[in-house]
């Protein structure tokens, strides 16, 4: 018998967290475990690929926790963990912890929390309610050191916190770079050193001090250009006029292209002369590796989970958050010192096949929902074995 896992997720945007538990989903092994969705929003493009690959996904619309209509809901939840024999209920930041792990104590075998950042933008009382909410898993599994670290300080209990760092797929970093056509496609000058931000368009990015910057770096690399690759979240829309209307004033509207979302990142990355991730809070950045693992010299704040995997002047080059000339200076020097940025681009790729490929982190999540289920049902770990 296969090991039911139902992942509850807020949505199926196109994110960080989104890409992780998604990229796991594809890669669990189809002989040990079967895979079910719940969201509390049918929202986001990997909607049309969990229907696709046939994996069961219910929505559990829920307007505010405070509500008779957020307890149906998580009755109906527990409903259904009983009725389809769950074995391993996984929930996934604060929306996804709090909607699904109290009821899923009730009812199922084994219950994870998954916390994937150090939510600065959770209140005082949210940060409250998600700690309660999470004394309930058996698990609470997080990306980085610094997350763990900061969940510690928070009162969480220790013994309950496990570390499994995200992976990439190295085999999409594989193709050759063509930025001569990204050029062409872009109208860019032939020849100009492109720089290279992707990132979902929301604040505490450091979009704002990357705009900045880019005056900095006009000034030093005329030529150079910054394309801007994401969206915003739907809550977030008027966001984008913000930043142009920034550019505008740091008269950079030139300089700076937004992409919107595009479905070729890891050709982005691997014609990128530099990658930036300018954020001022981060876990441990899906982005971030995948800038390393396409070998492009990198530019990244030392922030939350950064440093455990970019070591500085190695793996790329680490600056303070929110300090938009130490970003145009790191990428300066990388544009002008092409021995330089080729040394760390490829101690990057390097770093993260040996570190954190997603091989690695799919064996380790594997190992860690058996070893979980095995102190809750050894007979039935026992069978599937």
């Amino acid at each position: 018998m296969n090991t039911r896992i139902l992942n509850v997720v807020p949505t199926l945007m196109c994110g960080g967290t989104e890409n992780q538990f998604m990229t796991l989903a594809r890669q669990l092994d189809p002989s040990r475990f079967d895979i079910e969705f719940a969201c509390l929003r049918k929202w986001g493009p990997f909607v049309q690929e969990v229907t696709d690959r046939q994996m069961p996904l219910v929505e559990y619309p829920v307007r505010t926790f405070r509500s008779l209509q957020a307890v149906r809901q998580q009755a109906r939840l527990a409903r259904h963990i009983v009725r389809n024999d769950i074995h391993i209920v996984h929930a996934y930041n604060f929306y996804g912890n709090v909607f699904a792990v109290p009821p899923a104590r009730v009812v199922a075998p084994v219950v994870i929390a998954s916390i994937r950042d150090r939510a600065p933008y959770l209140t005082s009382m949210q940060k409250r309610v998600q700690r309660w909410a999470c004394q309930f898993a058996d698990c609470v599994l997080v990306n980085a050191d610094a997350v763990r670290d900061w969940l510690i300080d928070e009162g969480y209990d220790e013994s309950k916190i496990a570390v499994i760092r995200n992976g990439v797929d190295l085999s999409r970093f594989n193709a050759p770079a063509d930025p001569a056509r990204i050029r062409r496609e872009l109208a860019l000058p032939e020849g100009a050193p492109l720089i290279v931000v992707v990132s979902r368009l929301t604040r505490l990015k450091g979009l704002e001090q990357l705009i900045e910057a880019t005056a900095l770096i006009r000034e030093r690399h005329p030529d150079a250009r910054v394309l801007i690759v994401g969206e915003t979240a739907p809550s977030e829309t008027a966001y984008l006029g913000e930043l142009k209307r920034r550019a505008e004033e740091h008269r950079v509207t030139d300089r700076i292209v937004f992409t919107g979302l595009r479905s070729d990142i890891p050709t982005l990355l691997a014609a990128a002369d530099v990658a930036v991730m300018p954020s001022l809070n981060e876990a441990l950045s899906n982005v971030l590796l995948e800038s390393m693992a396409a070998g492009a010299p990198t530019v990244a704040t030392r922030v939350g989970g950064t440093p455990e995997a970019l070591i500085d002047g190695v793996t790329g080059l680490l600056v303070p958050p929110g300090d938009a000339r130490a970003i145009a200076d790191a990428v300066s020097r990388l544009l002008s010192d092409r021995p330089l940025a080729e040394r760390l681009g490829n101690g990057a790729r390097q770093f993260i096949c040996e570190h954190f490929s997603v091989e690695r982190m799919v064996s380790a999540t594997e190992t860690l929902y058996l070893e979980l289920l095995a102190r809750k049902q050894p007979a039935l770990v026992a069978a599937s074995a």
